[in-house]
């Protein structure tokens, strides 16, 4: 029999990337509501880059994460409420003035290769009493034994929980399962993973990460994030509820969190419902952040070169966040090939 399944839902943090980051306080009240009613374990919210990533870099928010947070933590009781905390951008202070806003849990997110910047941020988060999550990023980018040294290190931290994170959708199920597998058999806490649905897996993902050993699997209600978007909410309680897996989570009433109180909230902000588009698909299928893609049609357009090949180029290099200036370099040098 296997174990319960936690679930973690993401609308209110990966999400507000698909709305620009334009949630009200309303909104999170009323979506965080429905997911508390609907039996979710975890709600996570906040700007889509974590704690305090309202910035021109970024994109503005209408309000502060800790605004957010209060608006959260006013309608959740049996549901944690939850942030993230990417090192760099969120400090030490924003996570004590996230624990008075009424934060419960904070998943501290770093780069597949960069565990080592998370140690200050996971330890002060068990000191404060938060139920601490480490969140390993880009999983696709290095090989699964670096992902396990990296997630023995989080864990040394002091993490409950280590995150196997698909942030570009590149993964396929059997590659799921064997780094979810890899750090089962050689981690004492539990393991979680978190999908995105670029190539068309992100459930299939979700249940080779189970069939795996992870008891923690990210969602978002009508599959709301970054690029493709992730993990359907609905989805992955319907496949759970068909399979006999354990879950808190009522599939009628995370439905209807979805029907009836997200996709109004959508339209009404003039914005798009998670879909596959060509640029979803060419995203994953290079294993790059859907952030490069802008920057990347601008240099094909000055350099005279096919978009998709700046980012499979790129994808080869393992370009994470930060390395956007490669987009020009490997523009101009396929340009020069040609």
């Amino acid at each position: 029999m296997m174990s319960r399944i936690y679930i973690t839902d993401t609308t209110l943090r990966d999400g507000s990337h698909s709305v620009s980051h334009q949630y009200t306080l309303k909104d999170v009240e009323r979506i965080a509501g429905a997911l508390e009613e609907a039996g979710v374990d975890i709600v996570e919210l906040g700007h889509g880059d974590g704690l305090t990533g309202s910035t021109i870099n970024y994109g503005f928010a209408p309000y502060d994460d800790f605004e957010y947070i209060k608006a959260g933590a006013s309608v959740l009781n049996k549901s944690k409420l939850a942030v993230l905390l990417l090192p760099g951008i969120g400090t030490v202070n924003d996570l004590k003035k996230a624990k008075e806003c009424g934060a419960k849990v904070v998943r501290v997110a770093t780069h597949i290769t960069e565990a080592d910047i998370s140690e200050q941020h996971i330890k002060a988060a068990k000191d404060m009493g938060f139920f601490t999550v480490g969140f390993l990023m880009m999983a696709h980018g290095a090989p699964k034994e670096k992902l396990l040294e990296q997630a023995l290190l989080m864990e040394s931290y002091g993490a409950d929980v280590v995150y196997v994170t698909d942030s570009a959708g590149a993964l396929l199920p059997n590659e799921v399962y064997e780094r979810v597998k890899l750090l089962k058999d050689n981690l004492k806490v539990p393991i979680g993973h978190h999908a995105h649905n670029n190539l068309g897996v992100a459930v299939a993902n979700s249940l080779a990460a189970i069939d795996a050993g992870a008891t923690y699997i990210d969602g978002s209600l009508i599959g709301l994030g970054a690029g493709a978007g992730n993990t359907p909410t609905e989805m992955l309680v319907a496949v759970l509820k068909k399979m006999n897996i354990e879950t808190n989570a009522d599939l009628y009433k995370t439905i209807d969190a979805g029907d009836d109180v997200l996709i109004p909230i959508i339209k009404e902000k003039g914005k798009e419902l998670p879909r596959f588009t060509s640029d979803s698909l060419i995203i994953g299928y290079a294993g790059v952040y859907s952030s490069f893609m802008l920057h990347a049609r601008n240099a094909a357009e000055k350099f005279g070169v096919d978009v998709r090949d700046i980012l499979v180029e790129l994808g080869r290099r393992k370009a994470v966040g930060g390395q956007e200036d490669w987009i020009i370099e490997v523009a101009y040098e396929l340009s020069k090939a040609k």
